[in-house]
């Protein structure tokens, strides 16, 4: 595409913008003709994205300079003329479209090949809270918005290092999205950093109309139909500040309160702040908690479905767990059904006002729980292994996990109804297989440190020692 540069006459640059921009069409377009040292200048900037305050200061300024103040180019205006921390250049007349179209305000001057651009904007926000989803039992209470800038400031606020990197990128040949990689100079995998910079900047994308989702189809080019995540996704910066300093790269979007962390392996996603917010043995606990339950999550209904089959297989001791009352609908259908139906009430929840979540879930309780059972649809077994199951996803807080475990437990138990112990076994190896052959975005393996086996960095995983410095 062929630069349109910025030309000494004025009202070719104007036209220009004012056919790009819509000025006299977008009534937030604000265009203004003003004299600055007896040449004529135009200054444009989005309604909304502009500090009121400071454009009134610098249009003070402005007026009461002086022809003889005036310097010879754009360069020597923007050092000399305008007292603003952030300006920069541009010649390019499409260039100064976007960043006007970002909240940046323009000024350009007759007889000037260069506009001066004064990133004096803001932008709507929310304030930085703790965040509705990775929330701690202890640690601090702020959390990513959606403004990019904040987030980075949350992060510079926990690493005062010179060795940090913000470094600002552009994705969307329409909606031309901020993205930020944050990472740590001397500690960066330099080759894996170049790999994601290149597929950034070479994104053959309209616009990133779902953030961070459309960046991560984008970025990894790996087998679709694996489930198991290939990011972390974190709303809490603390949690980013600690995976940049060991040496991961943090990916942050515009309008998007989520880090994207790179590479996550699966112990990557099992871990939580609260594990490093408690002494190392509380820590080690929580975490290993998590994981077993993870675990039981994907084998308890499929175990459950296999010994009603085979209750000749259940362990002495424990026969109490074979189903007494009268099966009106095979085992397997009642198990679906629930998977199905645990589904369709979180979704009821994510949608329910709040006002009414409280009466709507004692009606529910009542309803789908007893009643379903009374009637013969569920037996009360059934009902309470998926309810644990139901409640121990939430142990974990990453939701693609969780979602991964529930798509290979549907797998395990059609298998295990149509072929029994053989069907049993067969999911347990789609499973593995699924993991075993599962790429971080790195290329590394899915399972490390465990596959390949690294003893001393899979004890770090499973076990929250004490900090280095800590230790006499």
């Amino acid at each position: 595409m062929t630069m349109k540069k910025v030309s000494g006459d004025l009202a070719k640059n104007r036209d220009y913008l004012d056919r790009q921009l819509g000025v006299g069409e977008s009534f937030d377009v604000l265009y203004r003709n003003v004299e600055i040292g007896k040449k004529n200048a135009a200054l444009y900037m989005i309604d909304g994205f502009c500090k009121d305050e400071v454009m009134q200061k610098l249009l003070q300024h402005f007026i009461g300079i002086t022809k003889e103040q005036m310097p010879e180019d754009a360069a020597e205006m923007s050092r000399q003329l305008v007292p603003y921390g952030e300006v920069d250049l541009c010649d390019d007349l499409d260039e100064i479209c976007r960043q006007v179209m970002s909240g940046v305000t323009a000024l350009l001057l007759e007889g000037y090949e260069q506009g001066i651009l004064i990133d004096a904007r803001t932008y709507p926000a929310r304030s930085v809270g703790e965040p509705e989803k990775d929330k701690v039992l202890r640690g601090s209470k702020d959390g990513f918005v959606e403004t990019i800038v904040f987030n980075t400031a949350l992060i510079r606020r926990r690493i005062r290092s010179t060795q940090l990197r913000m470094e600002m990128l552009q994705a969307g040949k329409t909606s031309h999205t901020d993205i930020v990689l944050c990472y740590m100079e001397d500690r960066v995998d330099q080759q894996f950093l170049e790999k994601i910079r290149n597929r950034i900047q070479n994104l053959q994308v309209d616009a990133l109309t779902l953030n961070q989702e459309s960046l991560a189809e984008c970025l990894y080019q790996g087998r679709w139909w694996n489930p198991f995540p290939k990011f972390r996704f974190s709303e809490r910066p603390d949690t980013a500040a600690a995976q940049v300093l060991e040496g991961n790269i943090i990916i942050l979007v515009d309008n998007s309160p989520a880090a994207l962390i790179t590479p996550t392996s699966l112990f990557d996603v099992l871990e939580e702040a609260d594990d490093y917010y408690f002494p190392p043995i509380t820590g080690t606990y929580l975490r290993l908690s998590r994981l077993l339950i993870a675990i039981v999550t994907y084998f308890l209904t499929p175990t459950f479905l296999l010994l009603m089959e085979y209750p000749q297989w259940i362990p002495k001791g424990f026969e109490f767990i074979a189903v007494r009352d009268t099966v009106y609908i095979p085992l397997i259908w009642q198990l679906l059904l629930l998977e199905l139906a645990i589904d369709g009430l979180k979704l009821a929840a994510v949608n329910t006002p709040n006002m009414l979540s409280t009466p709507l879930s004692v009606m529910a309780a009542l309803v789908l729980g007893e009643f379903s059972v009374k009637s013969g649809w569920f037996n009360s077994e059934v009902m309470l292994y998926m309810a644990f199951v139901a409640v121990a996803n939430y142990t974990q807080n990453s939701l693609e996990l969780g979602y991964a475990l529930k798509f290979m437990r549907i797998i395990n138990l059609v298998l295990t109804a149509i072929f029994g112990v053989w069907g049993y076994v067969g999911g347990i190896v789609i499973l593995a297989v699924s993991l075993l052959f599962n790429r971080t975005v790195s290329s590394r393996s899915y399972l490390y440190p465990l596959v390949p086996f690294h003893g001393k960095q899979l004890g770090h995983q499973l076990f929250r020692t004490r900090l280095p410095a800590a230790r006499k």
